[in-house]
């Protein structure tokens, strides 16, 4: 009886102790970003004073950044190139991680050195990537640019892929080459549809590491036309007395693409990153 009675305190416990996790982590990640939506309704003197919430709020700094610079166009390149080194990613990363799985193509060891470089600082290979482009001539555009991500965060993506495709049943491809489906119809009919989740997921993961990528584009975009999101911040601290406000109007601007993202596919990005654990 006497265990029966403590059994709901325990529950009552645990309860608040996940609430008061949830609580500290909720504020952990939501205070920054208000005070940075604060921020942007500040004036050039009020960033400067230590001030939490400003007197009169500058809706000024949010036209001014969307009409004098180049901030919508750069989240548009960031997005084009986001999206489209993400989906180059998989086109190419799903066909790797099948053969390393399946057929252990290159041994015990290909995906680990496959997976190498990208451990690597990014700006080893900054020299050796801009010449590459120069010579395609693609050099400061935003084709080479998503190329470019595309080619950088294949590794990640194999990496990533091959414990899905490892936890499909062997038996459903080897009913499928019964029927007498080839290794290309068995990939993209059969191993694709499988893995559909886990490429939604993947996807959206190597995106936002594209979408947020500012050395690369740094090093390898000089004009406005191909230039992404993070150099064109970067070009607000280039002035001579920044003005932190517009910064941080700009900032807002900038991340609300991936909030809304973020929103939008949860359910496919949880869904994908889980659905490997349950088969």
């Amino acid at each position: 009886m006497s265990d029966l009675l403590r059994a709901p305190r325990r529950l009552d416990h645990r309860g608040i102790l996940a609430t008061t996790v949830l609580t500290v982590l909720l504020l952990f990640f939501t205070v920054p970003l208000l005070y940075l939506l604060s921020v942007s309704l500040m004036g050039r003197n009020e960033t400067g004073q230590g001030v939490l919430i400003p007197a009169v709020p500058q809706w000024s700094n949010w036209s001014d950044v969307l009409t004098q610079s180049d901030l919508l166009r750069g989240i548009a390149n960031s997005l084009v190139a986001a999206i489209g080194g993400a989906i180059l990613s998989l086109v190419f990363a799903l066909p790797a991680a099948w053969a390393i799985t399946r057929f252990r193509t290159g041994g015990k060891t290909l995906a680990a050195t496959i997976m190498s470089p990208w451990l690597l600082p990014p700006i080893v290979a900054v020299v050796p990537l801009f010449t590459l482009l120069r010579v395609l001539g693609l050099s400061n555009t935003l084709l080479g640019l998503t190329l470019l991500y595309a080619l950088v965060n294949i590794p990640v993506a194999i990496w990533l892929l091959e414990g899905f495709v490892r936890k499909l049943p062997i038996e459903i491809e080897e009913a499928a080459r019964l029927d007498g489906a080839g290794s290309f119809r068995l990939l993209f009919s059969v191993v694709t549809p499988l893995v559909a989740p886990a490429l939604a997921a993947i996807g959206i993961i190597v995106a936002v590491l594209n979408y947020n990528e500012f050395l690369l584009a740094t090093f390898l975009t000089q004009s406005p036309d191909a230039q992404t999101l993070p150099v064109v911040l970067s070009m607000f601290y280039g002035e001579r007395t920044p003005h932190y406000g517009k910064i941080a109007a700009a900032s807002v601007i900038g991340v609300l693409p991936v909030f809304a993202a973020a929103v939008f596919f949860q359910r496919w990005l949880v869904g994908g990153l889980t659905s490997g654990a349950v088969r």
